[in-house]
């Protein structure tokens, strides 16, 4: 499918990367694989060269490596995808920006974050790295789009009937994840797609990414281990225990620690960090990250199990929900120049996302799948909001929200809380 065709689907990230191309020589799109870097990068370029492309026993790397300024030259904004398979790049990108000069001249993508040591310059001022993700509800159409977040900062919610949602239709969509390669595929098959995903990560992708041969038992019990901690905030003493328990090999922290970098810098999980309100007392706030996959597809694969498994145990459904909520806040949020956080404190208050603007608004979100657990989350958001707003600067948030997986309307609630279906939420 080309970039130009009818097919293309909108991405939340063409109007990023529009924006960052204004004023910035370069732009690196990073992400994990599959998720439309490269057609996204393809959109809004006039040339490109695809170092990666096997054709002419991989004659665009062998180019690359033997004259990088070679691989830049064609009609700007020059799309350079997966330029990390040849790092000198960087810094050719980087010179080539200030000897031209000029705004929007390239366009960088990339699956792989490759090691510092190959770069001399950092590119700042130059280059600037935005990263994209799987899809969300909204782009992939699986979100009506009725409610704005953007709207909900600036208090423009109106209350309206969002339609029904069936359960097991909300699981498929989780199940299946957002990779824009399976919209148009059966069921079926689209399942299949984030096994496969994982099986080329382990045998292939982590060895391809830095030449270390890594013990493939070893990656499946951690990966096992992650997905079941899902939506936590498991430490890494709790992974370790988790995978001994499964038997085999034993797995040291170094060992662990060396996994987990790689699978960050495939961009396969994304752990979200605490939100810090300043409290005045200290060591009140949790410092630990909580554990993602960048997509919930890829935590019920690795758990191998099926939307009729999941429809029987919604407790374990529940965390691949938040996880696919917390994906979508998240490219929702950046899309206006917010960041996602989590917030958990001493006294094991927790609020499952906070979402904080570069103007410092923050906002407040619970997570739930079924509406009978609606009145439980915003008690809950109530309580915990009072807390942070008498105890810190942060200030009382602009909004808080519960999300709901079976809300059939967007409201406001009388206690001022509003309930927004993830079917119904765009940026």
């Amino acid at each position: 499918m080309s970039a130009d065709s009818p097919l293309y689907l909108p991405r939340i990230m063409d109007k990023i990367l529009v924006e960052k191309l204004r004023y910035m020589g370069a732009v690196n799109i990073v992400g994990p694989k599959w998720c439309g870097k490269t057609w996204t990068g393809k959109k809004h370029s006039k040339s490109a060269i695809f170092i990666a492309d096997s054709g002419g026993r991989y004659h665009n790397k062998l180019l690359a490596q033997t004259n990088p300024d070679l691989a830049l030259e064609g009609e700007f904004p020059r799309l350079i995808d997966e330029w990390q398979e040849v790092p000198e790049l960087w810094d050719a990108v980087r010179s080539n920006i200030d000897r031209i000069g000029g705004k929007g001249l390239f366009i960088l993508t990339g699956s792989a974050t490759p090691n510092d040591k190959d770069i001399i310059h950092s590119g700042v001022g130059r280059i600037t790295t935005v990263k994209m993700r799987a899809m969300s509800l909204f782009e992939s159409g699986d979100s009506a789009g009725t409610v704005s977040l953007k709207d909900l900062f600036d208090k423009k919610l109106e209350d309206h009937n969002t339609g029904n949602v069936d359960l097991k239709h909300i699981i498929q969509l989780t199940v299946r994840g957002g990779w824009p390669g399976s919209l148009n595929l059966t069921l079926e098959n689209a399942f299949k797609i984030p096994k496969d995903y994982l099986k080329g990560v382990v045998r292939n992708d982590l060895k391809k990414m830095d030449g270390i041969d890594r013990d493939e038992d070893k990656l499946w019990r951690v990966l096992k281990s992650l997905a079941r901690n899902e939506s936590t905030l498991a430490s890494k003493r709790t992974i370790l225990n988790d995978v001994s328990e499964e038997g085999g090999t034993e797995v040291s922290a170094p060992t662990l620690d060396s996994y987990l970098a790689a699978l960050e810098r495939l961009h396969m999980i994304e752990n979200k960090k605490p939100f810090d309100p300043n409290i005045r007392s200290r060591g009140r706030v949790g410092k630990s990250e909580k554990r993602y996959f960048t997509d919930p597809s890829l935590a019920i694969a690795a758990l191998n199990v099926t939307p009729a498994s999941l429809l029987n145990d919604l407790e374990t459904y529940g965390c691949m929900f938040e996880s696919m909520c917390v994906r979508d806040l998240t490219i929702y949020a950046e899309a206006i120049e917010g960041k996602l956080y989590h917030y958990r404190d001493k006294k094991n208050y927790e609020i499952d996302a906070i979402i904080e603007l570069s103007d410092g608004r923050w906002a407040a979100f619970e997570i739930k799948v079924g509406f009978n657990q609606v009145d439980e989350a915003a008690e809950n958001l109530l309580k915990v909001c009072g807390y942070i707003s008498s105890s810190s600067r942060a200030g009382a948030p602009e909004f808080m929200c519960v999300i709901c997986g079976m809300s059939a309307a967007a409201y406001r609630r009388k206690d001022g809380v509003y309930v927004i279906p993830i079917t119904a939420l765009k940026d």
